[in-house]
């Protein structure tokens, strides 16, 4: 039984949203968030990515980041660009792109039922990037980002959300990049905790290190409350709950920089030992067990002889696995790509050109198809891990748009 509560959230004025709810704060550098935030004092990247504000060069890790985001987060507030609603509620939010709708519940979820496996994971989280939110979630008390979870289709609650976003829409706005945002506050909270309650478990599908960050910070407050009862706000985790048959997973795709000393014709060679090889016109695999690669001017298929695939493991199947355990690894030295530096992870929004200028005249461009939902709730419900960076998920909850304020009184200490 999934247990979900209401909140009071802090929502900017309908007015500004478009202004104020920015991108997520790691999909994007810190290059790129300064130059978002040009112009725009009122992005909500100077809460998320606070380093914008301050020299150049600082490490974004340091105590004086973390502070400053906590301070322009108390400025928003007294600016009234953060309103915290007057009644604890649930909510909806609908994203539109590309002519395809998702809309999910933004609610609370318990940081206890994370600790017990009915908040499901498929990727291991880096420890650094586990500390940074960590310390990012200390140090202002708030639920800045939602996590985006998932959950098998449910048809009563796709009716409460039905009828509750037939209506006008609380706050609507279209972003730059083309997705259109459009928030509710629903009529009776108590509907949606009831139909949650016949789920048996939630997904992650985007925020592994901001959920485990969330449960870190949790436990902290825990273990110092001598008065613990378990139904304080700090016990919970900020999440936008999607149906999975909406959501949609681009390809993550990856570069390496180097050949591991092997001429393009030796390459080739090995790489047909595990696979057919033929030309290409681009970048766009056909379907699973196929993947393309650029690789000195010009793009090629790789399909995986089918004998090396044991399509009774869910993990091992993916075409990322298999890359990893039958490319990268034994052909390119790429043991670890989780720290190795000689390969980076592309998320599928970039265009095809970008792959190739990254792979340069030295390196190997791949193109991976799109993990599906249907792959991913099954490792999660394996118990098993996902390869690091398997999906990519568009479009992106905005920030800003529903933020958490979890200690209970805004003048309460770190």
């Amino acid at each position: 039984m999934i247990r979900i509560h209401a909140f009071a959230a802090e929502r900017p004025p309908a007015d500004q949203a478009s202004r104020i709810a920015s991108v997520p704060y790691d999909v994007i550098s810190t290059r790129e968030a300064k130059v978002l935030t040009g112009g725009n004092p009122d992005s909500f990247l100077h809460v998320i990515r606070p380093e914008v504000d301050l020299d150049e060069g600082i490490d974004p890790y340091s105590e004086a980041v973390y502070e400053a985001g906590r301070s322009k987060l108390d400025e928003f507030r007294s600016r009234g660009l953060l309103v915290e609603d007057d009644q604890p509620g649930i909510y909806l939010y609908r994203l539109t792109w590309r002519g395809q709708s998702q809309t999910g519940i933004v609610c609370c979820c318990d940081a206890q039922q994370y600790r017990d496996g009915l908040v499901k994971k498929h990727e291991f989280t880096r420890p650094d990037k586990e500390d940074d939110r960590t310390r990012h979630l200390e140090v202002s008390e708030t639920h800045a980002e939602p996590v985006f979870l998932a959950f098998h289709d449910h048809a009563g609650i796709q009716e409460l959300v039905d009828r509750d976003s037939s209506g006008p829409a609380d706050c609507a706005f279209s972003a730059e990049d083309g997705v259109t945002h459009e928030c509710w506050k629903v009529a009776d909270p108590e509907k949606y905790i009831d139909g949650f309650s016949e789920l048996e478990a939630l997904y992650i599908a985007d925020g592994h290190h901001r959920s485990a960050a969330a449960e870190r910070a949790a436990r902290s407050r825990m273990d110092a409350n001598p008065d613990h009862h378990g139904d304080e706000e700090y016990n919970r985790l900020l999440a936008v709950c999607f149906p999975a048959g909406e959501l949609r997973i681009l390809p993550y795709n990856r570069v390496v920089r180097d050949r591991s000393g092997l001429s393009s014709d030796e390459f080739l060679n090995e790489i047909e030992k595990v696979g057919r090889i033929s030309p290409a016109e681009n970048g766009t695999p056909s379907g699973r067990g196929e993947v393309r690669f650029w690789m000195n001017g010009s793009w090629r298929s790789l399909t995986f002889h089918d004998q090396l695939i044991d399509h009774s493991d869910p993990v091992e199947s993916l075409d990322c696995a298999l890359l990893q355990s039958l490319v990268l690894q034994p052909m390119l030295g790429i043991d670890d790509p989780r720290k190795d530096q000689r390969i980076e992870f592309v998320g599928g929004i970039r265009p095809e050109s970008e792959l190739q200028d990254r792979a340069g005249t030295d390196g190997i461009a791949f193109s991976m198809h799109p993990t599906s939902m249907d792959e991913l709730l099954a490792v999660a419900d394996s118990g098993m891990t996902m390869p690091p960076k398997s999906t990519w998920f568009e479009p992106k909850l905005r920030s800003g748009l529903f933020v958490h304020n979890f200690c209970g009184s805004r003048t309460c200490a770190s």
